[in-house]
Protein backbone atom coordinates (compact mmCIF):
# COMPACT_ATOMS: atom_id res chain seq x y z
CA UNK A 1 0.00 0.00 0.00
CA UNK A 2 1.16 3.43 -0.41
CA UNK A 3 0.96 5.42 2.33
CA UNK A 4 -1.27 8.46 2.36
CA UNK A 5 1.79 11.37 2.35
CA UNK A 6 3.00 10.00 -0.65
CA UNK A 7 -0.29 10.26 -2.70
CA UNK A 8 -2.03 8.07 -4.16
CA UNK A 9 -4.30 6.57 -1.02
CA UNK A 10 -4.53 2.75 -1.21
CA UNK A 11 -3.14 2.52 -4.77
CA UNK A 12 0.38 1.15 -5.60
CA UNK A 13 0.53 3.08 -8.95
CA UNK A 14 4.14 1.14 -9.25
CA UNK A 15 2.47 -1.91 -10.76
CA UNK A 16 0.38 0.25 -13.53
CA UNK A 17 3.33 1.55 -14.98
CA UNK A 18 5.62 -1.28 -14.73
CA UNK A 19 6.06 -4.07 -17.77
CA UNK A 20 3.75 -7.00 -17.95
CA UNK A 21 5.83 -9.96 -19.37
CA UNK A 22 4.45 -11.28 -22.36
CA UNK A 23 1.79 -8.45 -23.24
CA UNK A 24 4.03 -6.53 -26.07
CA UNK A 25 4.67 -10.36 -27.58
CA UNK A 26 0.86 -10.80 -27.16
CA UNK A 27 -0.37 -7.57 -28.79
CA UNK A 28 1.92 -7.87 -31.77
CA UNK A 29 1.42 -11.31 -33.03
CA UNK A 30 -2.88 -9.60 -33.04
CA UNK A 31 -1.24 -6.31 -35.06
CA UNK A 32 0.31 -8.68 -37.47
CA UNK A 33 -3.10 -10.49 -38.34
CA UNK A 34 -4.93 -7.40 -38.22
CA UNK A 35 -2.76 -5.60 -40.68
CA UNK A 36 -3.06 -9.20 -42.80
CA UNK A 37 -6.77 -8.50 -43.07
CA UNK A 38 -5.86 -5.08 -44.77
CA UNK A 39 -5.05 -7.00 -48.26
CA UNK A 40 -7.52 -9.47 -47.46
CA UNK A 41 -6.44 -12.95 -47.71
CA UNK A 42 -7.94 -13.98 -50.81
CA UNK A 43 -4.60 -13.67 -52.33
CA UNK A 44 -2.12 -13.36 -49.59
CA UNK A 45 1.38 -11.79 -49.91
CA UNK A 46 4.20 -12.88 -48.01
CA UNK A 47 4.03 -10.42 -45.07
CA UNK A 48 0.68 -11.94 -44.81
CA UNK A 49 2.07 -15.38 -44.82
CA UNK A 50 4.72 -14.27 -41.52
CA UNK A 51 1.92 -12.79 -40.15
CA UNK A 52 -0.49 -15.48 -39.81
CA UNK A 53 2.10 -17.46 -38.87
CA UNK A 54 3.02 -15.41 -35.92
CA UNK A 55 -0.23 -15.94 -34.62
CA UNK A 56 -0.41 -19.19 -34.81
CA UNK A 57 2.81 -19.36 -32.94
CA UNK A 58 1.10 -17.32 -30.45
CA UNK A 59 -1.12 -19.52 -29.58
CA UNK A 60 1.33 -23.13 -29.74
CA UNK A 61 0.80 -23.64 -25.99
CA UNK A 62 -2.80 -23.61 -26.09
CA UNK A 63 -5.36 -26.11 -27.27
CA UNK A 64 -6.22 -23.84 -30.35
CA UNK A 65 -2.71 -24.74 -31.22
CA UNK A 66 -3.44 -27.66 -33.84
CA UNK A 67 -6.42 -26.00 -35.72
CA UNK A 68 -5.00 -22.57 -35.96
CA UNK A 69 -1.79 -23.55 -37.26
CA UNK A 70 -3.97 -25.62 -40.31
CA UNK A 71 -6.15 -22.44 -40.06
CA UNK A 72 -2.53 -20.11 -40.93
CA UNK A 73 -1.37 -22.49 -43.63
CA UNK A 74 -4.62 -22.77 -45.68
CA UNK A 75 -5.06 -19.09 -45.17
CA UNK A 76 -2.10 -18.19 -46.05
CA UNK A 77 -2.64 -20.18 -49.46
CA UNK A 78 -5.55 -18.37 -50.12
CA UNK A 79 -7.47 -21.59 -49.58
CA UNK A 80 -8.83 -20.77 -46.09
CA UNK A 81 -12.44 -21.80 -45.47
CA UNK A 82 -15.51 -20.93 -43.07
CA UNK A 83 -14.00 -22.89 -40.36
CA UNK A 84 -10.62 -21.44 -40.75
CA UNK A 85 -11.75 -17.94 -40.54
CA UNK A 86 -13.43 -19.09 -37.18
CA UNK A 87 -10.09 -20.78 -35.85
CA UNK A 88 -8.12 -17.74 -36.52
CA UNK A 89 -10.59 -15.16 -34.74
CA UNK A 90 -10.99 -17.26 -31.87
CA UNK A 91 -7.08 -17.53 -31.39
CA UNK A 92 -6.99 -13.28 -32.30
CA UNK A 93 -9.75 -13.16 -29.65
CA UNK A 94 -7.98 -15.29 -27.22
CA UNK A 95 -4.63 -13.52 -27.56
CA UNK A 96 -6.80 -10.30 -26.61
CA UNK A 97 -8.17 -12.04 -23.54
CA UNK A 98 -4.98 -13.19 -22.27
CA UNK A 99 -4.11 -9.59 -22.37
CA UNK A 100 -7.00 -7.97 -20.94
CA UNK A 101 -6.63 -10.86 -18.28
CA UNK A 102 -3.17 -10.13 -17.25
CA UNK A 103 -3.66 -6.24 -16.58
CA UNK A 104 -6.86 -7.07 -14.70
CA UNK A 105 -4.58 -9.00 -12.25
CA UNK A 106 -2.69 -5.89 -12.27
CA UNK A 107 -5.24 -4.13 -11.49
CA UNK A 108 -6.44 -5.92 -8.76
CA UNK A 109 -2.78 -5.81 -6.65
CA UNK A 110 -2.72 -2.00 -7.20
CA UNK A 111 -5.99 -1.35 -5.91
CA UNK A 112 -5.87 -4.13 -3.16
CA UNK A 113 -9.36 -5.29 -4.07
CA UNK A 114 -10.92 -9.12 -3.72
CA UNK A 115 -10.25 -11.23 -6.96
CA UNK A 116 -13.02 -11.66 -9.01
CA UNK A 117 -15.16 -14.76 -8.22
CA UNK A 118 -17.08 -17.48 -10.23
CA UNK A 119 -20.48 -17.04 -10.06
CA UNK A 120 -23.22 -19.37 -9.14
CA UNK A 121 -25.74 -18.41 -11.27
CA UNK A 122 -27.91 -21.01 -13.35
CA UNK A 123 -26.31 -21.61 -16.70
CA UNK A 124 -27.30 -19.42 -19.83
CA UNK A 125 -29.67 -20.24 -22.41
CA UNK A 126 -27.84 -22.23 -25.36
CA UNK A 127 -30.48 -23.02 -27.00
CA UNK A 128 -29.81 -22.42 -31.06
CA UNK A 129 -31.58 -19.77 -32.84
CA UNK A 130 -32.36 -19.71 -36.65
CA UNK A 131 -28.55 -21.64 -37.67
CA UNK A 132 -29.43 -20.47 -41.50
CA UNK A 133 -28.83 -16.80 -40.68
CA UNK A 134 -25.95 -17.74 -38.16
CA UNK A 135 -24.42 -19.62 -41.47
CA UNK A 136 -25.46 -16.55 -43.69
CA UNK A 137 -23.79 -14.19 -41.43
CA UNK A 138 -20.77 -16.11 -41.11
CA UNK A 139 -20.64 -16.30 -45.32
CA UNK A 140 -20.76 -12.78 -45.46
CA UNK A 141 -17.77 -12.07 -43.04
CA UNK A 142 -15.48 -14.49 -44.66
CA UNK A 143 -15.74 -13.09 -47.57
CA UNK A 144 -15.04 -9.77 -45.92
CA UNK A 145 -11.80 -11.40 -44.62
CA UNK A 146 -11.14 -12.77 -48.44
CA UNK A 147 -11.41 -8.92 -49.46
CA UNK A 148 -9.64 -7.24 -46.94
CA UNK A 149 -10.23 -3.50 -46.08
CA UNK A 150 -8.85 -2.40 -48.90
CA UNK A 151 -11.43 -4.16 -51.27
CA UNK A 152 -14.73 -3.64 -49.63
CA UNK A 153 -17.10 -1.88 -51.77
CA UNK A 154 -20.82 -1.07 -51.89
CA UNK A 155 -21.93 -4.26 -53.72
CA UNK A 156 -19.64 -6.66 -50.80
CA UNK A 157 -20.65 -4.65 -48.05
CA UNK A 158 -24.94 -4.42 -48.51
CA UNK A 159 -24.81 -7.94 -48.75
CA UNK A 160 -24.95 -7.60 -44.91
CA UNK A 161 -28.40 -5.89 -45.04
CA UNK A 162 -30.84 -8.94 -46.01
CA UNK A 163 -29.14 -10.96 -43.13
CA UNK A 164 -29.51 -8.35 -40.50
CA UNK A 165 -33.51 -7.34 -41.63
CA UNK A 166 -33.80 -11.24 -41.16
CA UNK A 167 -31.95 -11.26 -37.55
CA UNK A 168 -33.24 -8.40 -35.76
CA UNK A 169 -36.80 -9.55 -35.05
CA UNK A 170 -35.61 -12.53 -33.32
CA UNK A 171 -34.64 -11.43 -29.73
CA UNK A 172 -32.19 -14.18 -29.39
CA UNK A 173 -30.42 -12.77 -32.70
CA UNK A 174 -30.66 -9.55 -32.00
CA UNK A 175 -27.02 -8.75 -30.18
CA UNK A 176 -25.00 -9.86 -33.20
CA UNK A 177 -27.50 -8.50 -35.62
CA UNK A 178 -27.10 -5.33 -33.85
CA UNK A 179 -23.04 -5.69 -33.98
CA UNK A 180 -23.29 -6.45 -37.57
CA UNK A 181 -26.07 -4.02 -38.81
CA UNK A 182 -23.45 -1.30 -37.11
CA UNK A 183 -20.25 -2.72 -38.65
CA UNK A 184 -21.87 -2.86 -42.25
CA UNK A 185 -23.05 0.88 -41.96
CA UNK A 186 -19.18 2.21 -40.91
CA UNK A 187 -17.93 0.02 -43.40
CA UNK A 188 -20.18 1.49 -46.30
CA UNK A 189 -19.86 5.32 -44.84
CA UNK A 190 -16.21 4.36 -46.16
CA UNK A 191 -16.67 2.44 -49.28
CA UNK A 192 -14.38 2.08 -51.83
CA UNK A 193 -11.90 0.90 -49.25
CA UNK A 194 -8.99 1.40 -52.25
CA UNK A 195 -9.39 4.87 -51.60
CA UNK A 196 -9.50 5.23 -47.81
CA UNK A 197 -6.36 7.27 -46.45
CA UNK A 198 -6.86 5.47 -43.06
CA UNK A 199 -8.08 2.78 -41.95
CA UNK A 200 -8.76 1.48 -38.27
CA UNK A 201 -7.20 -1.67 -38.62
CA UNK A 202 -7.66 -2.81 -34.59
CA UNK A 203 -11.65 -1.86 -34.44
CA UNK A 204 -12.30 -2.95 -37.65
CA UNK A 205 -10.47 -6.19 -36.46
CA UNK A 206 -11.95 -6.45 -33.48
CA UNK A 207 -15.59 -6.18 -34.78
CA UNK A 208 -14.84 -8.28 -36.86
CA UNK A 209 -13.30 -11.20 -35.09
CA UNK A 210 -16.31 -10.37 -32.56
CA UNK A 211 -19.27 -10.57 -35.04
CA UNK A 212 -17.59 -14.02 -36.39
CA UNK A 213 -17.35 -15.58 -32.88
CA UNK A 214 -20.61 -14.77 -32.37
CA UNK A 215 -22.62 -16.41 -35.05
CA UNK A 216 -21.44 -19.57 -33.29
CA UNK A 217 -24.18 -22.11 -31.67
CA UNK A 218 -24.87 -20.71 -28.06
CA UNK A 219 -22.05 -17.86 -28.23
CA UNK A 220 -24.80 -15.25 -28.30
CA UNK A 221 -27.01 -17.33 -25.74
CA UNK A 222 -28.89 -15.27 -23.22
CA UNK A 223 -26.06 -14.83 -19.88
CA UNK A 224 -27.24 -16.64 -17.01
CA UNK A 225 -29.36 -14.39 -14.46
CA UNK A 226 -30.34 -14.21 -10.54
CA UNK A 227 -32.47 -12.31 -8.77
CA UNK A 228 -31.10 -10.30 -6.06
CA UNK A 229 -31.98 -7.96 -3.31
CA UNK A 230 -29.89 -5.17 -1.03
CA UNK A 231 -29.01 -2.01 -1.06
CA UNK A 232 -27.45 -0.39 -4.67
CA UNK A 233 -25.05 2.68 -3.77
CA UNK A 234 -23.63 4.73 -6.93
CA UNK A 235 -20.28 5.18 -7.69
CA UNK A 236 -20.70 7.32 -11.00
CA UNK A 237 -22.25 7.14 -14.15
CA UNK A 238 -20.59 6.72 -17.82
CA UNK A 239 -22.25 8.49 -20.22
CA UNK A 240 -21.24 6.74 -24.20
CA UNK A 241 -22.66 8.92 -26.98
CA UNK A 242 -22.86 8.52 -30.59
CA UNK A 243 -24.69 10.19 -33.34
CA UNK A 244 -27.91 8.28 -33.47
CA UNK A 245 -27.85 6.58 -29.89
CA UNK A 246 -27.00 7.65 -26.34
CA UNK A 247 -26.14 5.05 -23.36
CA UNK A 248 -25.72 5.88 -19.73
CA UNK A 249 -24.11 3.17 -17.36
CA UNK A 250 -24.45 3.50 -13.88
CA UNK A 251 -21.13 1.84 -12.03
CA UNK A 252 -22.24 1.21 -8.41
CA UNK A 253 -21.75 -1.44 -4.96
CA UNK A 254 -24.45 -3.88 -4.80
CA UNK A 255 -24.24 -4.45 -0.41
CA UNK A 256 -26.60 -7.89 -0.69
CA UNK A 257 -29.74 -7.95 1.84
CA UNK A 258 -28.09 -11.42 3.28
CA UNK A 259 -25.01 -9.74 4.23
CA UNK A 260 -22.71 -11.35 1.43
CA UNK A 261 -20.05 -9.92 -0.14
CA UNK A 262 -20.12 -6.49 -1.48
CA UNK A 263 -20.14 -6.16 -5.44
CA UNK A 264 -19.71 -4.52 -8.10
CA UNK A 265 -22.38 -4.17 -10.46
CA UNK A 266 -23.26 -2.02 -13.56
CA UNK A 267 -26.93 -1.08 -14.75
CA UNK A 268 -27.05 0.70 -18.28
CA UNK A 269 -29.84 2.27 -19.89
CA UNK A 270 -29.93 3.53 -23.74
CA UNK A 271 -31.84 5.45 -26.40
CA UNK A 272 -31.93 6.05 -30.01
CA UNK A 273 -31.48 9.94 -30.29
CA UNK A 274 -31.37 12.68 -33.65
CA UNK A 275 -27.89 13.74 -33.87
CA UNK A 276 -29.09 17.47 -32.64
CA UNK A 277 -29.88 16.56 -29.61
CA UNK A 278 -26.45 16.95 -27.56
CA UNK A 279 -25.20 17.40 -23.95
CA UNK A 280 -28.35 18.01 -21.35
CA UNK A 281 -30.22 17.41 -23.80
CA UNK A 282 -29.61 13.52 -23.66
CA UNK A 283 -30.78 12.87 -20.02
CA UNK A 284 -34.41 13.73 -21.65
CA UNK A 285 -34.00 10.50 -23.66
CA UNK A 286 -32.90 8.47 -21.08
CA UNK A 287 -34.90 9.33 -17.61
CA UNK A 288 -38.03 7.98 -18.86
CA UNK A 289 -36.64 4.74 -19.00
CA UNK A 290 -34.46 4.38 -16.06
CA UNK A 291 -35.31 5.69 -12.18
CA UNK A 292 -31.92 5.14 -10.72
CA UNK A 293 -30.46 8.38 -12.93
CA UNK A 294 -32.20 10.42 -10.50
CA UNK A 295 -31.36 8.35 -7.62
CA UNK A 296 -27.74 9.10 -8.66
CA UNK A 297 -28.69 12.80 -9.38
CA UNK A 298 -29.80 13.31 -5.78
CA UNK A 299 -27.07 11.58 -4.43
CA UNK A 300 -28.97 8.54 -2.75
CA UNK A 301 -29.06 4.69 -2.54
CA UNK A 302 -31.41 2.46 -4.25
CA UNK A 303 -33.31 -0.36 -2.48
CA UNK A 304 -33.62 -3.20 -4.65
CA UNK A 305 -36.15 -5.99 -4.44
CA UNK A 306 -35.36 -9.52 -6.48
CA UNK A 307 -33.26 -7.09 -9.28
CA UNK A 308 -32.07 -9.19 -12.50
CA UNK A 309 -28.45 -9.33 -12.64
CA UNK A 310 -26.16 -10.97 -14.66
CA UNK A 311 -23.28 -13.30 -14.30
CA UNK A 312 -21.51 -10.82 -15.40
CA UNK A 313 -22.27 -8.18 -12.83
CA UNK A 314 -25.14 -6.03 -15.14
CA UNK A 315 -28.36 -5.41 -13.54
CA UNK A 316 -30.89 -5.71 -16.23
CA UNK A 317 -32.86 -2.72 -14.67
CA UNK A 318 -36.61 -2.79 -13.54
CA UNK A 319 -38.20 0.38 -11.94
CA UNK A 320 -40.78 -1.89 -10.71
CA UNK A 321 -37.96 -3.80 -8.21
CA UNK A 322 -36.11 -0.34 -6.94
CA UNK A 323 -37.00 2.13 -4.21
CA UNK A 324 -34.89 4.77 -3.37
CA UNK A 325 -33.56 4.90 -0.50
CA UNK A 326 -31.40 6.79 1.94
CA UNK A 327 -28.45 9.90 0.67
CA UNK A 328 -25.24 8.17 -0.32
CA UNK A 329 -22.49 10.24 -0.86
CA UNK A 330 -19.85 8.94 -3.39
CA UNK A 331 -17.10 9.96 -1.87
CA UNK A 332 -18.32 7.95 0.96
CA UNK A 333 -19.00 5.32 -0.63
CA UNK A 334 -15.67 5.13 -2.43
CA UNK A 335 -14.08 5.16 0.85
CA UNK A 336 -15.77 2.82 3.05
CA UNK A 337 -17.65 0.25 0.51
CA UNK A 338 -15.29 0.59 -2.22
CA UNK A 339 -12.48 -1.32 -1.39
CA UNK A 340 -14.30 -4.52 -0.36
CA UNK A 341 -16.28 -4.71 -3.41
CA UNK A 342 -15.16 -7.70 -5.52
CA UNK A 343 -15.85 -7.55 -9.12
CA UNK A 344 -17.94 -10.16 -10.84
CA UNK A 345 -16.01 -12.25 -13.92
CA UNK A 346 -15.76 -11.37 -17.47
CA UNK A 347 -17.47 -13.56 -19.75
CA UNK A 348 -14.76 -15.09 -22.11
CA UNK A 349 -16.44 -12.65 -25.34
CA UNK A 350 -15.52 -9.78 -23.11
CA UNK A 351 -12.54 -10.36 -22.27
CA UNK A 352 -10.86 -7.32 -24.17
CA UNK A 353 -8.57 -4.94 -23.01
CA UNK A 354 -10.72 -2.20 -24.05
CA UNK A 355 -13.38 -2.80 -21.91
CA UNK A 356 -11.56 -2.95 -18.71
CA UNK A 357 -13.50 -0.39 -16.91
CA UNK A 358 -12.56 -0.35 -12.99
CA UNK A 359 -14.07 2.09 -10.38
CA UNK A 360 -10.89 3.08 -8.34
CA UNK A 361 -10.74 6.13 -5.87
CA UNK A 362 -7.71 8.41 -5.82
CA UNK A 363 -6.69 11.31 -3.39
CA UNK A 364 -3.96 12.76 -1.99
CA UNK A 365 -2.48 13.27 -5.59
CA UNK A 366 -0.31 16.00 -7.25
CA UNK A 367 -2.15 17.21 -11.04
CA UNK A 368 0.65 17.69 -13.83
CA UNK A 369 -0.63 19.31 -17.03
CA UNK A 370 0.61 19.41 -21.09
CA UNK A 371 2.43 22.31 -20.60
CA UNK A 372 4.10 20.96 -16.91
CA UNK A 373 1.94 23.75 -15.07
CA UNK A 374 0.10 22.44 -12.06
CA UNK A 375 -3.36 22.73 -11.35
CA UNK A 376 -6.38 24.49 -13.39
CA UNK A 377 -4.49 27.23 -14.22
CA UNK A 378 -2.50 24.59 -16.36
CA UNK A 379 -5.36 23.09 -17.66
CA UNK A 380 -6.78 26.12 -18.89
CA UNK A 381 -3.97 27.05 -20.94
CA UNK A 382 -3.13 23.97 -21.81
CA UNK A 383 -6.65 22.56 -23.36
CA UNK A 384 -7.60 19.98 -20.89
CA UNK A 385 -4.61 17.68 -21.21
CA UNK A 386 -4.10 16.49 -17.18
CA UNK A 387 -2.06 13.71 -15.46
CA UNK A 388 -2.02 12.58 -11.91
CA UNK A 389 1.09 11.98 -9.67
CA UNK A 390 0.36 9.16 -7.77
CA UNK A 391 3.27 7.91 -5.54
CA UNK A 392 5.45 9.57 -7.80
CA UNK A 393 4.09 7.63 -10.69
CA UNK A 394 2.32 9.17 -13.78
CA UNK A 395 -1.16 8.31 -14.25
CA UNK A 396 -2.68 10.21 -17.71
CA UNK A 397 -6.23 11.46 -17.31
CA UNK A 398 -8.74 10.80 -20.17
CA UNK A 399 -10.56 14.21 -19.58
CA UNK A 400 -11.89 13.65 -22.83
CA UNK A 401 -14.35 10.89 -21.83
CA UNK A 402 -15.96 13.43 -19.34
CA UNK A 403 -19.34 13.99 -20.57
CA UNK A 404 -20.86 17.74 -22.25
CA UNK A 405 -24.00 16.42 -20.62
CA UNK A 406 -22.73 16.96 -16.83
CA UNK A 407 -20.67 19.89 -14.77
CA UNK A 408 -17.61 18.12 -15.04
CA UNK A 409 -14.45 20.01 -16.90
CA UNK A 410 -11.08 19.47 -17.19
CA UNK A 411 -10.74 22.28 -15.08
CA UNK A 412 -12.43 20.97 -12.14
CA UNK A 413 -10.20 17.89 -12.65
CA UNK A 414 -6.86 19.98 -12.79
CA UNK A 415 -7.87 21.38 -9.65
CA UNK A 416 -8.85 18.39 -7.52
CA UNK A 417 -7.67 16.77 -4.13
CA UNK A 418 -10.17 13.17 -4.48
CA UNK A 419 -11.55 11.32 -7.95
CA UNK A 420 -13.22 8.26 -8.80
CA UNK A 421 -12.97 6.96 -11.31
CA UNK A 422 -12.58 4.27 -14.36
CA UNK A 423 -9.09 2.80 -14.29
CA UNK A 424 -9.05 1.71 -18.23
CA UNK A 425 -5.95 0.37 -20.69
CA UNK A 426 -5.69 2.24 -23.91
CA UNK A 427 -2.82 2.79 -26.12
CA UNK A 428 -0.02 1.13 -23.98
CA UNK A 429 -1.28 2.62 -20.88
CA UNK A 430 -2.97 2.71 -18.09
CA UNK A 431 -5.77 5.92 -18.31
CA UNK A 432 -8.20 7.00 -15.57
CA UNK A 433 -11.40 8.46 -16.75
CA UNK A 434 -13.04 10.54 -14.13
CA UNK A 435 -16.61 9.67 -12.69
CA UNK A 436 -16.51 12.68 -10.06
CA UNK A 437 -14.03 14.65 -8.35
CA UNK A 438 -13.51 16.46 -4.87
CA UNK A 439 -12.31 20.29 -4.71
CA UNK A 440 -11.74 22.83 -1.73
CA UNK A 441 -14.29 25.51 -2.23
CA UNK A 442 -13.39 28.42 0.46
CA UNK A 443 -12.37 25.55 2.69
CA UNK A 444 -14.69 23.02 1.88
CA UNK A 445 -14.73 20.17 0.00
CA UNK A 446 -16.94 20.33 -2.91
CA UNK A 447 -17.93 17.40 -5.12
CA UNK A 448 -18.52 17.73 -8.43
CA UNK A 449 -19.86 14.88 -10.42
CA UNK A 450 -20.17 13.92 -14.20
CA UNK A 451 -24.12 12.68 -13.83
CA UNK A 452 -25.01 15.35 -11.95
CA UNK A 453 -27.49 16.66 -14.20
CA UNK A 454 -28.92 13.08 -14.57
CA UNK A 455 -32.19 13.42 -13.03
CA UNK A 456 -32.63 17.22 -13.57
CA UNK A 457 -30.88 20.21 -12.72
CA UNK A 458 -30.96 23.62 -11.63
CA UNK A 459 -27.76 25.12 -12.44
CA UNK A 460 -27.95 27.20 -15.24
CA UNK A 461 -25.46 25.86 -17.73
CA UNK A 462 -27.56 22.48 -17.47
CA UNK A 463 -30.96 24.72 -17.52
CA UNK A 464 -29.84 26.23 -21.47
CA UNK A 465 -28.83 23.30 -22.47
CA UNK A 466 -31.83 21.12 -21.67
CA UNK A 467 -34.37 23.87 -22.84
CA UNK A 468 -32.27 23.95 -26.57
CA UNK A 469 -32.61 20.12 -26.78
CA UNK A 470 -36.52 20.01 -25.65
CA UNK A 471 -36.69 22.98 -28.84
CA UNK A 472 -35.15 20.56 -31.03
CA UNK A 473 -36.89 17.44 -29.68
CA UNK A 474 -40.47 19.51 -30.55
CA UNK A 475 -39.14 20.57 -33.75
CA UNK A 476 -38.28 16.98 -35.07
CA UNK A 477 -41.21 16.01 -33.82
CA UNK A 478 -43.62 18.54 -35.39
CA UNK A 479 -41.58 17.41 -38.96
CA UNK A 480 -42.24 14.06 -37.91
CA UNK A 481 -45.68 14.56 -37.70
CA UNK A 482 -45.94 16.05 -41.04
CA UNK A 483 -44.47 13.65 -42.91
CA UNK A 484 -46.88 10.90 -41.50
CA UNK A 485 -50.31 12.90 -42.30
CA UNK A 486 -49.05 13.35 -45.84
Amino acid sequence: MVPDDEGGGLMRADLLTDAVDGLDEALAAVDGFDEALVGGLLRPQPGQAGALAGLADAVAGSPLASRVAEAAEKAAAGAAGEDHFVALAAARTALLGSVHDALVVRVEEAVGRPRAEESTAAPADGAEHATNLSAAARSWLCDLARAGWRGIDHELVGGAAPVVSAMLPDPALRRPATLLDGFAAELAASCPGATLERIPVRRWADLWSRALLLTLPGAAAVPAVAEVSGRLLPLGVDVQEHATAVQAQVHAVFEPADGGTPRLVRASVSAPKPDTVVGAGLWQLLRPRMSLLAAVSEGRAVELDAMPLTAGGDLLWDDARARTGEPAEVFTTARVALPAAAAFPTSPLDRHPARIAVPVLLEGYAVDTAEGAEGAEGAEEGGGTVAFRVAGRRLAVDTDRAPAAGPLTPQDIASSGACVGLLRWDAGEFLLQPLAVERTVRKRAVAVHAGAWAGGTADKAGVRAEKAATDAVKVLRERAGRLLRK
